[in-house]
């Protein structure tokens, strides 16, 4: 057998033991999601079933959860997302002396543990809640939110300064120079080239949300996520049912990924056709204005 031959087919066993360690887990667990057999395993299958998404629907602690989780994670995609624009924002006006320091302190909440994240807002609302007598906050729902809300917002900042970076400042200071005032521009200028990175930092920003619990189990006190749903029936043991939620989640999580990508492809080519009518019709004035010239 060759060199080739030889560096060819170890290729060929780490690409199968590479995706094997990524998708076997989840595979296992898909297939075991319809296995009659009270216990989640696929050997000996049997017989194909779908009574355990029926099981997992009958489960009014796991759709509690879901529901829970659910509006969390939108009350978080309001909290995160304007945060992490307005931190963005800010880290392109402050001085460069400063933005390093800026950068460190906005980004530290990603490096603290979620369980430091999730205490300290516990023990800081409590207080500030005894302090003010607004009772209101110190609720499972309202704790979760700020703490979620206070690393992912780290998250989103990263997502807009990316897309920061490549926008054109000239383009703001033409359309003040044209007498636009800041909101105007803002809203005409800064706003619609932001979209797409909007669109995906609301994605991550539920996504993370949703799949959280080192920060959650702390902050939702008495109440309870899907996660924290989970963990106490892990500890009690597994069944199928869970495998069925997995499979669920997997499914919802795809066919919105794939949504996602096909708005986002759509307004990638919007905006290249747009690029071209502006290039074609600048292109034309000067045609025009050349022609002029020439006949004068």
């Amino acid at each position: 057998m060759s060199t080739r031959a030889i560096h060819r087919a170890l290729m060929g066993v780490y690409i199968v033991i590479f995706f094997a360690y990524l998708f076997g887990p989840l595979l296992i667990m898909g297939i075991t999601a319809f296995n009659k057999s009270a216990y989640p395993q696929i050997m000996p299958f049997e017989g194909f079933t779908l009574d355990w998404f029926a099981v997992l629907a009958a489960d009014k602690d796991m759709i509690y959860g879901l529901q829970k989780s659910l509006w969390i994670g939108f009350l978080v995609v309001l909290v995160s997302v304007p945060v992490g624009l307005a931190g963005a924002l800010v880290m392109t006006q402050v001085y460069d002396r400063a933005r390093s320091f800026y950068y460190l302190i906005v980004v530290s909440p990603v490096l603290t543990p979620g369980v430091i994240i999730g205490i300290s807002t516990v023990v800081f609302w409590r207080q500030a809640t005894q302090m003010t007598g607004l009772k209101f906050i110190y609720d499972g729902t309202v704790l979760t939110v700020l703490a979620q809300s206070s690393f992912i917002s780290a998250y989103t900042m990263l997502i807009f300064l990316a897309r920061l970076a490549r926008f054109d400042r000239t383009l703001e200071e033409a359309a003040l120079d044209l007498g636009a005032s800041r909101a105007q521009v803002f809203r005409h200028v800064l706003l619609p080239f932001m979209l797409p990175a909007i669109g995906s930092a609301a994605v991550i920003a539920f996504l993370s949300s949703f799949e959280n619990y080192n920060t959650t189990t702390f902050a939702i006190l008495a109440d309870k996520t899907l996660t924290t749903v989970l963990a106490g029936r892990m500890r009690q043991g597994t069944t199928p049912a869970l495998s069925a939620l997995a499979v669920a989640v997997v499914a919802v999580t795809i066919v919105g990924a794939i949504l996602f990508e096909i708005v986002k492809r759509r307004e990638d080519a919007r905006a290249k056709a747009r690029a071209a009518t502006a290039e074609r019709a600048f292109n034309a004035e000067l045609t025009a204005d050349a022609a002029g010239a020439a006949a004068a």
